[in-house]
């Protein structure tokens, strides 16, 4: 007997995790892990202030800033990132990583998404998009 899916938050956390896990294999080999594929894909559209970063970071990924600033740390000590007086910028380096981060994005989800009907993935990102949002509306409402 099948029974239909329910749409919660344990099928979208299933959802996030096997996709994240299937990422995190992806980029291992680069020596990233997922807060720096955040950084690396933030940063590829240029420099950005240390601290708009770390607002971008936390605001995604729910840490604490002190998380976001190991993050930089280790992109700046791997030569991926580089910190001068007011912005944080993508080195040479840091450019080649990200496009084969960008790459591997690319094939994981042409392989995942390749059948969704365009009519079913548009549905099911505007869910998700307002099940975010009113998460995030209900997080800014909890004091710190």
């Amino acid at each position: 007997m099948s029974t239909t899916p329910t749409l919660n938050g344990q099928s979208i956390g299933q959802a996030h995790y096997a996709t994240r896990a299937l990422l995190e294999r992806a980029v291992a080999p680069l020596g990233v892990n997922f807060g720096q594929v955040l950084a690396l894909n933030v940063l590829a559209a240029g420099p950005v202030a240390p601290a708009q970063l770390v607002r971008r970071i936390t605001s995604t990924l729910k840490v604490d800033e002190p998380a976001v600033y190991e993050v930089i740390a280790s992109l700046t000590d791997a030569d991926l990132a580089h910190l001068d007086e007011a912005s944080l910028r993508l080195t040479d380096t840091g450019h080649a990583t990200q496009a084969r981060v960008a790459d591997a994005v690319a094939g994981i989800t042409a392989r995942l998404y390749a059948d969704i009907p365009t009519d079913e993935a548009s549905i099911a990102a505007r869910v998700l998009t307002l099940v975010t949002q009113r998460a995030n509306a209900e997080l800014a409402a909890i004091p710190a």
